[in-house]
């Protein structure tokens, strides 16, 4: 995915992957109310992220139902991959270190850690 998307729109599209396709109504309906947002703003958005290409709509009727076309997982990927290389030099170990001198790391964060590293090495 070549597009970046806002933390606006990544609000829309955490609505799109939990499920879809929905209608723009719907999305207004299952946007956190915290957000506070008109059902403009969510069309906004939603128009936003159809000309980037990273949601696709079909006609029902008088209504369009919207649909992501980039994975949570692909995206997911892609983000914590420009965040290794712009800050940490494209390395995980820096960010785990940097952290870790921070606590930001609790004891089950750790035993994660190890966890999937014993995985990683059988």
């Amino acid at each position: 995915m070549s597009e970046r998307i806002s933390d606006a729109e990544h609000a829309v599209m955490e609505v799109l992957w939990e499920d879809s396709p929905l209608t723009a109504q719907e999305v207004v309906e299952r946007i956190p109310a915290e957000r506070d947002w008109s059902a403009n703003t969510v069309k906004t958005l939603l128009g936003r992220l159809l000309a980037k290409n990273i949601i696709a709509h079909e006609e029902d009727g008088r209504r369009y139902r919207y649909r992501p076309l980039v994975a949570r997982e692909d995206y997911v990927e892609g983000e914590s991959r420009r965040l290794m290389d712009r800050l940490f030099g494209g390395r995980l170990t820096p960010l785990v270190a940097h952290m870790a001198e921070r606590d930001a790391l609790t004891a089950d964060d750790i035993a994660e850690i190890e966890a999937l590293l014993r995985e990683l090495k059988q």
